[in-house]
């Protein structure tokens, strides 16, 4: 990288001052770092990756791309009711170093950071011999044995998600495929795309309410499989329930085809759970204290797979469930 910083100048730039409020990071001067969990609590570790042209465009910018990042991971950690403690990162970059970029991103990194309290605690740069490759390690905590997990779905659950589905992946559409949209929707599909909410409280409030979370990111209806697969059970969807924003049932009116985009897109960050039926006023109580849409969009029962119905209760035929890295899928 001659010309540009040197990987110690670039850490020294740009990724330890993201670390200095948190004294177990030690500044980045050491090859680990220390995280102090909660007394009565557990550690919880996830982690995810954005792969440029597979995840994300350079041209959406480091700032954008920053904090789409860490919200995917801190969206898991949503999933299993943590509370964020921080984050570990793996940058990698291409030669030669692009600076206005990689200050953006550490721009954005430090945005959220500060919304979310979730500092940085180390990790690891390289140079990349392709594009740019990002993965972050994310940390949290939660009450002894009180992790949600994805595999406790029953049979004779109700099946919830929180806010809307299909935004991103319409924004997805028009972004990759130039679909066509009034510009006032595709602005916020494409908010959508870029800026997920992790829904970080109302995750931590399900707690004991719940029987099992994800949040969706390959597509409602694999990531609904997920469940069905991990708990032994069927998942039945019901498609006229799934919650719709304004802009994207203007879409759907316009072309009902983006249907199977809504419900197969991917990229909502959304959480999908199933609680009992005795849970329903609880669940209400809870999306009420967080001003969050929570939506009843089908049950668990014996069986196996997902069922999407239609509006007449009539099996849908879907040309995919979701995004597969390696499954043939196409995101």
């Amino acid at each position: 990288m001659s010309g540009g910083p040197g990987e110690f100048d670039l850490i020294a730039r740009y990724l330890a001052p993201l670390a200095s409020a948190v004294p177990g990071a030690f500044g980045l001067q050491d090859d680990a770092a220390i995280i102090h969990t909660p007394a009565g609590c557990d550690l919880v570790i996830t982690t995810d990756a954005m792969i440029e042209s597979v995840h994300f465009l350079k041209a959406d910018g480091g700032q954008s791309v920053a904090r789409k990042l860490l919200r995917v991971n801190l969206s898991d950690l949503a999933a299993k009711g943590a509370v964020p403690l921080g984050y570990q990162l793996v940058l990698g970059m291409p030669a030669p170093l692009d600076e206005g970029w990689l200050a953006d991103f550490a721009a954005g990194l430090a945005q959220d950071q500060a919304a979310f309290s979730f500092p940085l605690y180390g990790g690891d740069t390289v140079r990349s011999p392709g594009g740019i490759t990002l993965a972050v390690t994310a940390f949290g905590s939660v009450p002894e044995g009180s992790m949600l997990r994805r595999s406790a779905a029953q049979a004779g659950d109700d099946l919830y998600v929180t806010g809307s589905i299909g935004d991103a992946a319409l924004g997805l559409e028009a972004k990759l495929n130039h679909r066509l949209f009034p510009s006032a929707s595709r602005m916020m599909f494409d908010s959508r795309l870029h800026l997920p909410s992790p829904r970080l409280a109302f995750g931590q409030g399900l707690r004991g309410i719940a029987h099992a979370v994800l949040d969706v990111s390959d597509g409602l209806v694999q990531d609904a499989g997920h469940i069905a697969e991990t708990a032994g059970v069927q998942v039945v969807i019901e498609a006229g329930a799934v919650p719709l924003s304004l802009a994207a049932r203007g879409a759907l009116a316009e072309d009902p085809a983006l249907r199977s985009v809504v419900l197969t897109g991917g990229d909502d960050y959304e959480l999908l759970f199933t609680a009992p039926p005795a849970a329903a006023d609880a669940v209400a109580v809870l999306a009420r204290s967080q001003t969050l849409a929570v939506t009843r969009i089908g049950r668990v029962q014996a069986g196996q797979g997902v069922v999407v119905l239609d509006s007449d209760g009539r099996p849908l035929a879907l040309e995919k469930a979701g995004f597969q890295h390696f499954g043939g899928s196409v995101e």
